[in-house]
This record gives structure tokens, sequence and C-alpha cells, in this order.
């Protein structure tokens, strides 16, 4: 297998969804004691998340290139930034940095065209759901994505930042979402991204009525694809 770098910590509870879910994955996979090569760098939310309250993403997207570059000489064959919203500064964390980086929209988006459906509708951060660093790449890959309205985005906003970057997940918010998710299916979505790292520790196959693609469940499957770790 190849060594996956792993950018994280953006936040701690999401990384901590990506490695368990990477390991699940290679020992469903490959069975006996297999795991993952990885090399982890956990970076300090609370830090990136001030800079992007302040819109200094420059700042932060120098600091995610110097961490890229440090996994580079790590020894990582490849990189995945663990996070939606951080992708933001894919190409600004990707400056001379010579190993690729498994994109997770790009990834999300092939995912979701592989079943056919075309309109999904992205539950993500305010960042996510309104820039068009992300929806530019469903788009561009043939989707016609819905995003929620503007109550509804800030809603899921606060609930990401406040809660579930800490690893707090209520009923209260689990409901909100819920409904969030049912407001997008009657306005005509065939299915529901969970564009934000977090969002499957409250929606979930079992929640919404329509197709789920949870982008970290993706990500971490194209990137044991990538590895080389293929199924017996």
């Amino acid at each position: 297998m190849k060594t996956i770098g792993v950018l994280g910590g953006m936040s701690a509870a999401s990384t901590q969804i990506y490695y368990r879910q990477l390991c699940r994955l290679t020992s469903e996979r490959l069975g006996g004691l297999h795991s993952p090569e990885l090399l982890i760098r956990s970076l300090d939310f609370a830090g990136i998340e001030a800079l992007q309250a302040a819109g200094n993403w420059d700042k932060a997207g120098d600091i995610l290139n110097a961490e890229a570059m440090a996994l580079e000489r790590g020894g990582a064959a490849f990189l995945i930034l663990a996070t939606n919203t951080m992708h933001k500064l894919a190409d600004r964390m990707m400056r001379g940095v010579s190993i690729p980086l498994l994109h997770i929209a790009d990834a999300t988006a092939a995912a979701v065209g592989r079943v056919g459906l075309r309109r999904p509708g992205l539950i993500a951060t305010a960042f996510t759901m309104e820039q068009a660093f992300y929806l530019d790449r469903l788009v561009a890959a043939g989707l016609d994505p819905i995003v929620p309205d503007a109550t509804d985005r800030a809603d899921a906003h606060r609930i990401i930042y406040e809660e579930l970057c800490r690893g707090v997940a209520t009923r209260e918010s689990e409901a909100r979402f819920v409904a969030i998710a049912a407001r997008l299916v009657e306005r005509g979505a065939d299915s529901v991204i969970l564009g934000c790292t977090e969002v499957g520790m409250l929606l979930n196959q079992g929640n919404v009525s329509v197709p789920v693609f949870d982008t970290t469940l993706i990500h971490c499957e194209a990137a044991l694809d990538f590895a080389g770790a293929i199924h017996d």
C-alpha cells in the first residue's frame, strides 16, 4: 500500500472519523491484521478557525502549504485533506508539492454520478455551500447541486462549528438537520451530500429519504483505492 498523507485537525472530530474509517475499511478489504499506512498531521483548529472568521485565507493557505510539504518530505505518496471547507485552499496548499492531492469534491461528484443521480442537495458549512470552490467542481462533473435557503445555511453552519466540531451531537440538532434535508428533497434534490466531514454525526441513510453521500466515507474509500488497498 502507498502511504496516505492526511492533513487534518480541521476539526479534530473530523480527523478522528477519518482515522476510524480508514482503519475499518482497510480491515474489511484486506482482512487479518491489515491497517492503512498513514502519515497524519493534525493542526490546532482554533488558529485555523480564527483565520477563517477573519477572512485571512492567504495565511491559512500558507499554513496548509507548509504542512503539505512536510507530509511529502515524510514519505507520503499522496495527500488527502480531512475537511471539505479547507479545500477552498487546495491550489495554494499544493504550491511546490509534487505528490497529488485527492480532492474530496471530485471523489464525491464521481460517486453521485456513478449511480445516475444529478441533483444533490448540499449540507455543509456556509463557506462550502455559498462559495464557488466546491460547487463549481460539482457542476463541472455534470451535477446540478441545490443548497439550503439562507436560514437553513446559517443554522447548519452554527451547529457545525458550535457543536459538531466539538464532538457534540444532540437530538435537537439532528432534528434540525433532518428538516433541512427534507426541505432540499421538497425542492427537487434526488440525493443529499453530507458536505462537511462532521455532518455524518447527525445525518445518515436512516434519517434521510433519498440517497446519502457521506463525503468522509467516499474520500476514505477513494484514498484506499488510490493507495492500492484492493478488495480480495
